[in-house]
């Protein structure tokens, strides 16, 4: 049996494509998608946080799994080089930075 050739995968930024740095990402589900919304917290006191959302994007339960497989390969493969990386116990309320 003959294998197919792999497809050749191009990746085409539109002109809205932006990077951006995220140190939050708040996921929300429903029967048909997750919702993640990424920002930045801001911290100006011990009891003053401010999360300053920028983007939300919707995928489908399929996608949310292939990505969650792909990081998880992708923090494998950075504590084998570097170490392992450590989280800071949970706060009150579940928000976890």
């Amino acid at each position: 049996m003959i294998q197919p050739a792999a497809p050749k995968i191009q990746l085409i930024n539109t002109p809205e494509y932006r990077e951006n740095y995220a140190n939050s990402v708040q996921v929300r589900v429903n029967l048909w998608d997750f919702f993640l919304t990424f920002g930045r917290v801001n911290q100006a006191s011990p009891d003053n946080v401010a999360i300053h959302n920028f983007q939300g994007v919707y995928v489908s339960p399929q996608q949310a799994k292939a990505l969650l497989n792909v990081l998880q390969q992708n923090v494998t493969q950075y504590e084998t080089a570097f170490g392992e990386i450590r989280l800071e116990p949970q706060a009150p309320g579940g928000i976890v930075q």
